[in-house]
């Protein structure tokens, strides 16, 4: 299944990406926070790792861990504004339930 990018969101990766002069992609990762439990990590990526897996949509290399791959497989990421509000949404198939702010999901 892969991970995917909405158009909005290879483009804002690309515009960050440009800006910041370095940089091979993003990673994707989860680590155990929020009120539901899991939260959404986003951070650039300079290099890979021996157990990452990689995946490319739109021209954008998507990177994910290992440990992550699970929580994450199948998901679209997307950009979103809502009015002072901007951001990277999540639409995952594993999340069963997810905070009222989105920041957090449970499986």
């Amino acid at each position: 299944m892969g991970i995917t990018l909405t158009d909005k969101a290879a483009e804002r990766v690309g515009k960050f990406l440009s800006s910041r002069g370095k940089g091979i992609g993003i990673r994707l990762g989860v680590k155990s926070a929020g009120c539901s439990g899991m939260a959404y990590v986003v951070e650039f990526v300079d290099d890979f790792g021996p157990d990452d897996q990689v995946f490319e949509d739109k021209g954008v290399k998507i990177v994910v861990d290992a440990n992550s791959l699970p929580y994450l497989e199948g998901t679209e990421v997307d950009y979103q504004r809502q009015g002072l509000n901007e951001g990277f949404a999540f639409n995952n198939p594993n999340a069963k339930a997810s905070c009222g702010c989105g920041e957090s999901f449970t499986t």
